[in-house]
C-alpha cells in the first residue's frame, strides 16, 4: 500500500481484504455460523427441491414454472455467492479475501440479484398476459419467447454487474484493507476507498434506483390490470385461485424491491453498517430460503405435483 495513498488497479489486484463480520466473541460468532448454515441448507434445499418437481413433472412445463424454475436457480446461485466465504469467514481465525475474490464475489452477487429483479418483472408480465390476455397467451408466451426474456434478464443483470464491478474495483483502496461486512458489498467498499467517491456513489446507485423504479412500474402496473380482471370475474374459485397464485410473487416482489431500494437506492436510510449487515442477511439468505416456500406452500399445482412424485417414489 502506498503511503500516499496512490495505487493503481495492477497493484490492487494483488492485495487482500479482510472482511471483519460482526462483532462479537466466539459465542456471537458460532450462532452466527449456526443462523447462516441454517439459512443456507433450506435455502439449498428448498430451491433445488422447486427445480426438481417442475422438471419432473409434465403438468407443470408451463410458462409461469418455466420462470419460477429459473428463479430457484437463481436463488440457489445467489445465497451459494455470499454463505459458504461467510461461514468460512464465522469460523476461521483468518478472515482474508483477496482483491480477485472479492471482486469476483462482488461480481456474480450483483448479476444473480439484477437477474432476480427482473426475472420477477417478468413474471408479473407473464401474469399479466395469462389472466388479462388468456387467448393470445399461448402465442404471446411461447417457449421461444420466453427464453428470450429469460436470456434477457441475464443479459441485463450481467451488464449491470460489469459497470457496477467496473466502477467499485477501479477506485483507490487505500484507507484500509478492512471491509465492514461479512461479503463484499457497494456501501462498505466504498467506504475504504479513498479519494471522491461522490460520482461512483451517483453512477452505482442512480443505476440501482433506475432498475428498481424499472422493475416496480412493471410488476405493479401487471398487477394492477390483474387486480381489475379478477374483480370482474363471477367466479369465487377462480378469483380465489388467482389471488393464491399471485398474492405469492406480490410478496416475494414487495419483501426484495423494499430491501434493495432501502440498502442501494437510499443507503443512508440504514444508519450503520450493523444494521446494514442485518437487512444484508434478508436479501442474501432469508428471501432465497423464503422463496420456494412460499410458491409450493401458496400454490395448489406445485402441492399437487410433490404428492404426484411422493406417490410415484412410494409406488417404486
Amino acid at each position: 500500500m502506498s503511503p500516499h495513498g496512490n495505487r493503481n488497479f495492477s497493484v490492487v489486484t494483488f492485495q487482500e481484504f479482510v472482511l471483519d463480520g460482526f462483532l462479537g466473541g466466539l459465542q456471537t460468532q458460532a450462532l452466527l455460523s449456526a443462523l447462516f448454515l441454517a439459512l443456507y441448507v433450506v435455502a439449498v434445499l428448498g430451491n433445488l427441491a422447486m427445480m426438481v418437481v417442475i422438471t419432473l413433472d409434465a403438468r407443470l412445463h408451463s410458462p409461469m414454472y418455466f420462470f419460477l424454475k429459473n428463479l430457484s436457480f437463481l436463488d440457489l446461485c445467489y445465497s451459494s455467492v455470499i454463505a459458504p466465504k461467510a461461514l468460512a469467514t464465522f469460523l476461521s481465525s483468518s478472515k482474508l479475501i483477496t482483491f480477485t475474490g472479492c471482486a469476483t464475489q462482488f461480481f456474480f452477487f450483483s448479476m444473480m440479484g439484477t437477474t432476480e429483479a427482473f426475472l420477477l418483472a417478468v413474471i408479473a408480465y407473464d401474469r399479466f398476459m395469462a389472466i388479462c390476455s388468456p387467448l393470445r397467451y399461448p402465442i404471446s408466451m411461447c417457449p421461444s419467447v420466453c427464453a428470450r426474456l429469460v436470456l434477457g434478464s441475464y443479459c441485463g443483470g450481467c451488464l449491470n454487474s460489469i459497470l457496477q464491478t467496473s466502477f467499485t474495483f477501479s477506485l483507490p483502496f487505500c484507507s484500509s484493507s478492512h471491509i465492514d461486512h461479512f461479503f463484499c458489498d457497494v456501501p462498505p467498499l466504498l467506504r475504504v476507498a479513498c479519494g471522491n467517491t461522490a460520482l461512483s456513489e451517483l453512477l452505482l446507485f442512480g443505476i440501482c434506483g433506475v432498475i428498481i423504479v424499472g422493475v416496480t412500474i412493471v410488476v405493479f402496473t401487471s398487477y394492477g390490470y390483474i387486480t381489475v380482471t379478477i374483480l370482474r370475474m363471477r367466479s369465487a374459485a377462480g378469483r380465489h385461485k388467482i389471488f393464491s397464485t399471485c398474492g405469492s410473487h406480490m410478496t416475494a416482489v414487495t419483501v426484495l424491491i423494499g430491501i434493495v431500494f432501502v440498502t442501494y437506492a437510499q443507503p443512508r436510510a440504514v444508519e450503520s453498517m450493523e444494521q446494514g449487515k442485518v437487512v444484508s442477511i434478508f436479501y442474501t439468505l432469508v428471501i432465497p430460503m423464503l422463496n420456494p416456500l412460499i410458491y409450493s406452500l401458496r400454490n395448489k399445482d406445485v402441492k399437487d405435483a410433490l404428492q404426484r412424485l411422493g406417490q410415484r417414489h412410494t409406488a417404486t
